[in-house]
């Protein structure tokens, strides 16, 4: 502790307990960006206040960021850190249809944290929540003897009373996810392989530029919110949905189970960016092991209706990648060659 304190001091940067909790509430009102119109308290009371149309169903989650288990601080920018937390939680609303209004922010940090290293995270923070147009009416902060670790809660609603669930699709519905999968796996094997090298090496430095978007992939990702109020606008409701965190297979896995059916995929079909595939070259890796198992991709995996075929497949951020079958068929992935194989329910487990 005595260590930390002397580096802090050295540094010119300042300890949370020089102002003291009371303080750091202070400082976070201070620079609370506008609420949100349904929210009528927010920072600096007991509890906040919300108010809901009477219509309105609420939608509400909760994740937690641990230090070592769902981020390395030696290449993840607290920024990056602070914007990814909203951004993951975000995710959880858009899987059920609905729309983030507000989250409660709530941390545990050691004495090697300044206030200038809690000020970066929770600028990226307010970041996030400019950009979904959602706010931040709360939390805790208290001392940790294990790193940093952050748990959000937050608070959407459904107006329309079209809540998608998990279950609720039907065999031959159609199969499809947003974006391209495998690419925050891509940008997390480069991070680990870099991590690596300095340790050895530490006058290497890492050259990145060639992989931005995978590496962004990893550090920044973006919760599907605009693609959400597309399918709104026109009228497309999922019979089911979940977002990917933990990999294209186990979220399959858990769609097929809330429903009783199974999924036949093609592998042609994954969307999977160019430099996602550069990656899986440079580790010798079939890539479409990076699309079907990697995680923190954080796209939509949904079923919808046939009869919306032509609707979802001009809709350009959205995938058909296969359809619902018998659950006696399985959960299969049909190569170009026209093999079947099982896709197994495998993904990022932070229990293993």
């Amino acid at each position: 502790m005595i260590e930390e304190q002397d580096y802090l001091a050295k540094q010119n940067l300042h300890k949370l307990s020089d102002i003291g909790e009371f303080g750091w509430i202070d400082f976070l009102k201070q620079n609370q960006g506008n609420l949100h119109d349904f929210v009528k308290e927010g920072i600096g009371d007991d509890a906040a206040v919300l108010t809901f149309p009477e219509s309105s169903k609420v939608v509400w989650s909760s994740d937690m960021l641990v230090e070592g288990i769902h981020f390395d601080l030696s290449y993840t920018p607290l920024k990056y850190l602070g914007y990814k937390s909203i951004a993951v939680n975000v995710s959880d609303i858009c899987a059920m249809y609905s729309t983030p209004i507000a989250v409660l922010v709530s941390i545990a940090v050691s004495n090697r944290f300044s206030i200038e290293a809690l000020n970066e995270l929770y600028q990226g923070i307010n970041l996030a929540c400019e950009e979904y147009k959602i706010s931040l009416i709360g939390g805790d902060t208290t001392s940790s003897r294990a790193g940093l670790m952050i748990s959000i809660s937050i608070i959407g609603y459904n107006d329309t009373n079209d809540i998608v669930k998990r279950s609720g699709a039907s065999v031959n519905d159609l199969v499809c996810v947003t974006g391209d999968l495998g690419a925050a796996y891509a940008g997390l094997q480069l991070l680990q392989r870099e991590k690596k090298v300095f340790e050895e090496n530490p006058t290497v430095q890492p050259d990145l530029s060639s992989f931005e978007y995978v590496v962004g992939r990893q550090l920044r990702p973006t919760a599907k919110l605009g693609l959400i109020n597309i399918l709104k606008e026109k009228g497309l409701i999922p019979s089911a949905m979940i977002d990917i965190s933990d990999g294209l297979g186990s979220e399959l896995h858990h769609l097929c189970k809330a429903n009783n059916f199974g999924a036949k995929i093609f592998s042609d079909r994954l969307p999977i960016d160019f430099q996602t595939k550069s990656v899986a070259e440079l580790f010798y890796t079939d890539v479409e092991q990076y699309a079907i198992y990697g995680g923190e991709d954080y796209e939509l995996l949904f079923t919808v209706n046939p009869k919306y075929f032509e609707e979802i497949k001009s809709i350009e951020e959205i995938s058909i990648i296969g359809y619902t079958v018998n659950e006696e068929l399985g959960i299969v992935i049909e190569t170009k060659e026209g093999d079947e194989i099982e896709i197994k329910n495998s993904g990022w487990d932070s229990f293993i």
